[in-house]
């Protein structure tokens, strides 16, 4: 890689592969965005030297919790001294999020050379987006001389970029849910079969719950196949230290507990290698966990991004993922934990947003917006649509729990164009009920209302730089 780096020239090159190859994260499911199928990627592969045999891989599909799972495993194994590589997607504010050795992000310097050196050969085999980001994680692993990486799927995992992967150490389906249906299937057991397609022959899989959907599925591929462990089932050798694990994760969303089990569950399948040896160190991978999001720099994940105002963020955008979320907002709620809930929420178009309405808890304040993206349904839609569900019978006022009991507001919906002017009037509307709650307080000092930011990637992404 001998071109000579300059900060423009990477800008460049990055800002090049953004406008020349279309992306899922960018373009959605735009003509040549996704590409099914291994044989480009296998070409590339060859063509780079083969940089994926020469570090071990664990490799991880799923509709939700594959990013957590991947960032605490990773953490785990880098705390307890393996060289370790995480690549994941997408990414939220920096292009290089996606590929990290023990938590640290590739170099520009070393994208710049990658790029330099094989645009020509990206272009004439017309590579998609995740294709050259796959290839460019790969590389850099190999010549970082990782001990282990961990690889997130970008789509599905039957016909994924990162499926070349010819034996990973152990294969990690987290969840099963509706998503990318057009793409992967309209019931549960054909997006499974597409998950489960990670599957290795000899090679160890995990599958984090055990669905009656969704078990003859994985069951029949891992018959003489494969061993299949399902999470759910077993009780992994450091699930008695599970509750205060939860209690001190820097990860706070209540699906945590689904996940922190999957991957406990993982860590025990992974001790059984020799060459992994080192995760046999209960303590440093306690600790690993315990600090994921710092460790690995993770964002993104019912992230508290401020305390005055109190402001959770997370990037949770399907029914499957909402579902969780949206529940321990109510508990929180109804709890006490915060006063009142103020929801800034965008969507993307594709996403099926008729099955989302009805799991937004009915006693909010709603701030719709749209991030800067064609993707992005329009504000205004979005508010018409909650409108019009919400007439079709929920009640027209909204409750907010406070320190004292109940006080009633009139039920409140409003559009905003920009993330930052729905971030603003939320943040507004936080100091003015909390401003309210003081006047009629007693001794007891009320909690706070709660911004909850969310719906898409690209909400929390415009929304992040606005608190840092």
């Amino acid at each position: 890689m001998e071109a000579s780096y300059s900060e423009a020239g990477y800008l460049r090159l990055v800002q090049d592969i953004f406008r020349r190859f279309p992306s899922v994260q960018k373009d959605g499911f735009a003509p040549g965005a996704y590409k099914p199928g291994l044989e480009r990627m296998q070409a590339f592969e060859e063509a780079l030297g083969n940089p994926s045999r020469r570090f071990r891989s664990i490799h991880i599909a799923g509709t939700n919790g594959k990013g957590s799972v991947a960032n605490m495993l990773a953490s785990a194994c880098t705390a307890s001294g393996l060289r370790t590589g995480l690549f994941t997607s997408p990414h939220l504010i920096d292009f290089r999020e996606r590929m990290r050795v023990n938590g640290e992000m590739i170099p520009k310097e070393y994208v710049f050379g990658f790029l330099t050196e094989w645009m020509n050969w990206i272009v004439a085999h017309e590579l998609s987006f995740f294709e050259i980001t796959t290839g460019l994680a790969f590389s850099w692993f190999a010549a970082q001389k990782v001990e282990v990486a961990v690889i997130e799927t970008g789509l599905g995992g039957r016909l994924d970029s990162t499926n070349i992967l010819e034996r990973p150490e152990l294969t990690i389906v987290t969840s099963i849910g509706l998503d990318h249906c057009d793409l992967l299937g309209h019931t549960l057991p054909e997006i499974a079969a597409e998950k489960a397609g990670i599957f290795k022959e000899g090679v160890p899989a995990l599958v984090g719950e055990n669905q009656p959907e969704t078990a003859a599925v994985f069951n029949d591929k891992s018959w003489m196949f494969c061993p299949l462990t399902y999470a759910n089932a077993v009780k992994p050798s450091l699930w008695s230290r599970h509750a205060q694990m939860l209690k001190q994760m820097d990860l706070q969303a209540q699906i945590q507990e689904k996940n922190l089990r999957t991957v406990l569950a993982a860590v025990d399948i992974l001790r059984e290698n020799d060459a992994l040896a080192l995760l046999r160190n209960d303590a440093a991978v306690t600790d690993g966990i315990l600090h994921t999001a710092r460790n690995m720099h993770f964002h993104g994940r019912w992230e508290r991004l401020s305390t005055q105002p109190y402001v959770i963020a997370d990037i949770g955008h399907n029914a499957h993922a909402l579902q969780h979320n949206f529940q321990q907002l109510q508990q929180m709620l109804s709890s006490g934990a915060c006063s009142s809930l103020i929801v800034v929420y965008g969507i993307m178009a594709d996403k099926d947003l008729d099955a989302i309405l009805p799991l937004m808890p009915e006693d909010a304040t709603y701030i719709f917006t749209a991030p800067d993206t064609p993707r992005a349904l329009p504000a205004d839609e979005i508010l018409r649509r909650f409108n019009a569900y919400r007439a079709a019978g929920k009640p027209a006022d909204a409750k907010m729990q406070d320190y004292q009991g109940t006080v009633t507001l009139s039920s409140r919906a409003y559009a905003f164009t920009s993330v930052r002017y729905a971030v603003q009037m939320a943040v507004q509307l936080s100091h003015t009920l909390s401003q309210q709650l003081s006047r009629s307080a007693s001794a007891e000092t009320p909690a706070p209302p709660l911004i909850y930011i969310g719906g898409s990637t690209f909400v929390v992404a415009e929304a992040l730089p606005l608190f840092k």
